[in-house]
């Protein structure tokens, strides 16, 4: 199984903090899965001009097709004028409208207050039906406050993210025996 983890922002450091910890639990929960951070601060990346995925080069090329090669995506976004920043959409308009089919995406929101929480409902999980995914139901919603000093300090945050890991990696082997029992129908 291959997941991949993708920090949705060029600046700040809570939402690479909250996907380094989920991760963490990953690794140490999942030992058999590769597991990939794509940190987007990290990464030289082009505006989308309409060309296929495959067709970018340098990091670009390398983010798109990390992503299109992943059975389970986690999503990590800061809110950024109560929606997603334009990094992380830029990553959706680079790729084509079916890159989630059979996919799992699951979502941890980082934000300064409560009153963002319905951010992912609005506006990011929206883009992930249309773009086709499985989307994981529940989401990881992070504040301000269950931060010191780069460590996420409240345990309930941590425990949700915990579960966000098993209900992610839960989703892709039932819809992979959904798929096959499918497939074993066409007799061919």
């Amino acid at each position: 199984m291959k997941i991949v983890g993708i920090s949705g922002s060029n600046v700040g450091s809570k939402t690479r903090t909250a996907m380094d910890y989920t991760l963490k639990m990953a690794r140490e929960k999942h030992p058999e899965a590769d597991i990939t951070l794509l940190d987007l601060a990290e990464y030289e990346m082009v505006f989308s001009d309409g060309r296929n995925y495959w067709e970018y080069e340098g990091d670009t090329k390398y983010v798109t097709e990390t992503i299109m090669a992943a059975d389970a995506i986690i999503i990590g976004t800061p809110t950024f004028q109560a929606s997603i920043p334009a990094t992380l959409k830029n990553i959706f308009d680079l790729l084509p409208v079916n890159a989630f089919r059979d996919k799992v995406v699951s979502m941890l929101v980082t934000a300064g207050t409560a009153k963002h929480y319905l951010m992912a409902e609005q506006q990011l999980k929206p883009i992930l039906a249309y773009m086709k995914a499985h989307i994981v139901p529940t989401y990881v919603f992070i504040e301000e406050k269950d931060f010191h000093r780069k460590e996420i300090i409240n345990d309930d945050v941590l425990f949700r993210m915990e579960r966000l890991v098993e209900d992610t990696v839960l989703l892709v082997d039932a819809y992979a025996k959904i798929r096959h029992i499918k497939d074993a129908e066409y007799d061919f």
